[in-house]
């Protein structure tokens, strides 16, 4: 059961419980009632919308339509029970007292603190308007309902977010014993296999060689893999950008990076791996068997840049715009689009013999973080 659930059950207990107050005044005062049976009717409907909106809202949360009905219903409440609550031997009615603060509270559980100020304002003009003006008492109950919209507001605004912060916890301490349990099967059975794999085929040689020796890529990935920090920190919404680009890494690729984490929001980190993947799939397409390739990762706080070089033949002047006027667009879609959309800039220096170099350069998103948001609306 969550915190608005149990906070919308205890207004609604709160709120029949303070209908007793004009209930007894009344009882007390029933003799000097100037209207009692306006009074008794008064009651009578105070009780009934006390139900019913307790109802609605223990059962179906804070629909704006009852929220604002409800303001309006207490308003309403306040300027009839002047005429209905009015005693002979006294100038100023009957209040209804602690029952005003029902709607004050479920605004401010709502919406939170500004609206809970607002709801109780409202009420208070209503009060200073039909129960004798600007006075003593109209004024204390001003400042106590204000007060209470507000703090009930922020209190709840607090406890949401504590809520969050919480289920997230949680979330993170599943998923890491389920990652735990995953790591530990990986490593008896797959991992396993994998090595035997390997260890078979180099000793048979020949085309089971090779077969080990693809067996023993997949191994490295996979163990890589559950060790990385993308796999143990799935929720956190960033992914280091290293462990992406370091998958290249192997006897014809050298991956250089910083030796702490380059770590990007998980959207924009895999956009550039992706670009710089299909980077090095173009080396490997179009230049000869042995050409060597480097990876260059640079993070300078502002943006990170990312450096595709190889000592490849090179590229032809002018070749790139013929490729992308035949529809081979590699360069200008896997390469530039996905980087354009990030707001960063793709530089290709290249050169007959003298290899190429693709420089991709991204700046950091200005929202980044891990931020929580609020649970709910404020107004």
């Amino acid at each position: 059961m969550g915190l608005q659930t149990q906070l919308r059950r205890a207004i609604a207990v709160f709120r029949f419980a303070a209908l007793g107050y004009p209930v007894l005044l009344g009882a007390f005062a029933f003799e000097a009632l100037v209207r009692p049976v306006a009074a008794a009717l008064l009651v009578v409907v105070l009780a009934g919308w006390t139900a019913v909106v307790s109802y609605r809202y223990t059962r179906k949360g804070y629909e704006e339509l009852v929220v604002y009905a409800d303001l309006a219903v207490t308003a309403l409440a306040v300027a009839v029970s002047a005429w209905a609550l009015s005693v002979s031997d006294g100038p100023v009615p009957i209040s209804l007292g602690p029952w005003l603060a029902g709607v004050v509270l479920a605004w401010g559980a709502a919406w939170g603190r500004r609206s809970g100020a607002v709801a109780g304002g409202v009420i208070a003009v209503f009060g200073m308007v039909f129960r004798g003006g600007i006075g003593e008492n109209t004024v204390n109950e001003a400042a106590l309902l204000v007060l209470t919209g507000f703090t009930v507001g922020h209190l709840v605004r607090l406890g949401v977010e504590a809520e969050e912060r919480t289920r997230r916890a949680t979330e993170r301490t599943a998923a890491a014993k389920e990652r735990e349990r995953l790591a530990r099967d990986i490593h008896d059975s797959v991992l396993q296999v994998l090595a035997l794999v390997q260890r078979r085929g180099n000793e048979i040689g020949g085309e089971a060689a090779e077969l080990g020796r693809l067996a023993g890529r997949q191994e490295e990935a996979l163990r890589a893999l559950i060790s990385s920090a993308a796999y143990q920190h799935p929720l956190d919404g960033r992914r280091d950008l290293r462990e992406l680009v370091g998958r290249h890494a192997g006897e014809s690729v050298t991956v250089a990076a910083p030796a702490t984490p380059v770590r990007l929001p998980a959207a924009t980190a895999r956009e550039v791996a992706a670009a710089v993947a299909s980077a090095v799939d173009n080396v490997r397409e179009h230049c000869p068997d042995g050409t060597r390739v480097w990876l260059l990762v640079e993070d300078d706080g502002e943006a990170v840049t990312v450096s595709v070089r190889d000592d490849g033949p090179g590229i032809a002047p002018g070749r790139l715009a013929e490729a992308a006027a035949e529809g081979r667009l590699g360069v200008a879609q896997s390469i530039e689009g996905r980087v354009r959309e990030l707001g960063g800039t793709v530089t290709v220096v290249s050169g007959p013999g003298a290899g190429t170099e693709v420089e991709m350069r991204v700046p950091r998103p200005r929202t980044e973080g891990d931020a929580d948001g609020d649970a709910h609306r404020g107004r």
